[in-house]
Order: structure tokens, then C-alpha cells, then sequence
């Protein structure tokens, strides 16, 4: 008998909690985050291997979301795929702060590696705000494991 109480009670708990969550305009939270709320206990975001310095924010923005009025106020690292219009089957991984002039770099020959494979388009570029988080990301897509995670991604 105590047990089915006990169970009655965790669920009007849990129709409460879903309750007041919708109250507030949002949809439910899910299970997990429920339990939480219920048990009263404090979750604690995961941590990267990377960290930032006090001063940067660990957020990463994708550049189509931002204007380029807000890109130039704010100080973002660009990690970028290039693919060559010359040559299908290439692509090139690379970092910078600011996008289209090592776009124009690449494009008039001024870099050794991919002068032979130009002209060359943006395929896909992730901006960060954290220096030391855009290079691992780099390091990471010029890895073995990264280039078939950008080949099945991007």
C-alpha cells in the first residue's frame, strides 16, 4: 500500500512540475531535466578539453546567423573548408579572423598549398570565439576521424 502511494505522489509530482512548465510559455522539459527538478540536484555542464581565457565566451556561431555588422564588432575565429572549382575531389582545412581576405589569399595564389588547385569556393565556415577551441576544431578536421565527420557533415 505505501509503495503505491509513494509512486502516486512522484507522479503528481512530476504532472506538477510539467504543469508549471507550461504555464511559463515554454514547452515541457524533458525527463531528465524533470528528475532534476524534482530531486532538487544541480547539473553541472560538460567540460571540454579546451579552455578559453576568463574573458572569452565558450559559444561557437555559424556564420550565416550573423551579419556582418555583428561579425565585425565581435572578434571571431573562422574555422573553414574550401573546395576547389578546379579540381572536385579537393579540399583544404584552414583557420583565420577574418574570412574573406585569406579567402582572396587562397584565390590569387599567394599561399603555396592550394595555389596549384585554385580557384577555390567556402564550403562551410564555423566561427568561434575562442581561439584555442577554433584550433582544436581545426586539428580535429585535419585528423583522419575529422575528414570522414566533414565528408558525412559538410
Amino acid at each position: 500500500m505505501a509503495f503505491s502511494e509513494a509512486k502516486k505522489d512522484k507522479t503528481n509530482k512530476h504532472v506538477e512540475a510539467c504543469l508549471e512548465a507550461s504555464r511559463d510559455g515554454g514547452s515541457n522539459p524533458p525527463a531528465s531535466s524533470l528528475r532534476s527538478m524534482l530531486i532538487g540536484e544541480r547539473r553541472l555542464p560538460r567540460r571540454s578539453g579546451v579552455s578559453c581565457e576568463a574573458g572569452q565566451q565558450n559559444e561557437t556561431l555559424i556564420l550565416h546567423r550573423t551579419t556582418t555588422r555583428q561579425a565585425k564588432i565581435l572578434k571571431f575565429y573562422y574555422v573553414y573548408i574550401l573546395h576547389s572549382i578546379a579540381d572536385a575531389g579537393r579540399y583544404y582545412v584552414g583557420m583565420t579572423s577574418d574570412l574573406q581576405t585569406r579567402l582572396k589569399m587562397h584565390n590569387t595564389g599567394k599561399c603555396t598549398h592550394t595555389a596549384k588547385y585554385r580557384p577555390w569556393q567556402v564550403e562551410t565556415a564555423i566561427a568561434f570565439r575562442c581561439k584555442d577551441k577554433a584550433v582544436a576544431f581545426e586539428k580535429y578536421l585535419k585528423s583522419h576521424s575529422g575528414r570522414a565527420f566533414a565528408k558525412k557533415h559538410f
